[in-house]
């Protein structure tokens, strides 16, 4: 496959190395959460200023996050095995890899130079589709639908790239196409918004938040159909991810717990349900 070709990726495009680099650096540990021989291969391939992003509380952080999302979409497997998952933003991550049961139906969504780019290293198969598509477009809802239910969507760092109005009609349209559905997506308050965007300038990024929510509760006011089934902050760690944590990593969390709420959760990991829209 071609390697150390330019990047033609927008600055938010461009965050999909994030999570990427991440993920390469946990599985060069001896006890990482997550192993990635994919995520070494890729970055290995593709140029870019990875020492801006290299600090190890940063990366442990986005390794955690996207091995929480990962419970959810797990546990959801468990339920439905041939259930279809689609991945919004789907950058160059491999969560298909780490979880695909071998009846799942999967769709990898993201904007067109994201999957040209993700082209150079996977594939589309029988069970696995890639869709260049906007989230706040609707042509990529047919082919889903196509696909066997109950679905479940995750959004890893997408939405709050978004303006608010985008997210609103990007998951009303969701969840009035998709009555049985389950939407995962990270929320960040105001105060955690104006942090990020000061931390991209001092790592010499272009891309910036705007989507805020100080509280995923506001999402069901909204009247689009969601219902908020659970919501975690980065200390609320599932049982089965807590038991791969190292003793040092369980003490640090028991000691960020002891933050009070308005700080611990600036930022959190939403689980949502569909349900009736109430007229009005």
């Amino acid at each position: 496959m071609p390697v150390n070709q330019p990047l033609q990726l927008s600055p938010t495009e461009e965050t999909l190395l994030v999570p990427l680099f991440a993920r390469a650096a946990e599985s060069r540990r001896k006890r990482g959460i997550l192993k990635d021989p994919k995520a070494l291969e890729m970055v290995a391939g593709i140029p870019w200023d990875y020492e801006r992003i290299n600090q190890r509380w940063r990366l442990r952080g986005v390794v955690m996050r996207t091995a929480m999302f990962d419970e959810w979409v797990r546990a959801f497997l468990q339920r439905n095995p041939e259930g279809t998952v689609v991945e919004i933003g789907t950058g160059l991550n491999t969560r298909f890899e780490r979880l695909d049961n071998g009846k799942v139906h999967w769709f990898d969504l993201d904007l067109p130079a994201v999957i040209e780019l993700r082209r150079r290293y996977f594939s589309d198969s029988e069970r696995r589709t890639m869709l260049a598509a906007s989230i706040i477009d609707s042509n990529w809802i047919e082919t889903v639908r196509r696909s066997p239910g109950p679905y479940f969507f995750v959004a890893e760092t997408v939405l709050i790239y978004l303006q608010q109005q985008e997210v609103k009609t990007a998951l009303a349209r969701i969840a009035d196409c998709f009555p049985d559905m389950s939407v995962a997506f990270d929320t960040a308050t105001h105060r955690a918004i104006i942090h990020g965007n000061r931390d991209f300038v001092r790592r010499k990024m272009d891309a910036r938040f705007t989507w805020a929510c100080d509280h995923p509760k506001e999402i069901e006011e909204w009247n689009i159909g969601l219902r908020l089934v659970e919501s975690l902050g980065f200390t609320d760690v599932p049982d089965p991810l807590r038991s791969r944590l190292s003793a040092p990593a369980r003490a640090r969390i028991l000691l960020l717990n002891k933050l009070p709420p308005k700080i611990k959760y600036v930022y959190r990991l939403n689980l949502f349900s569909g349900t009736p829209k109430l007229d009005g």
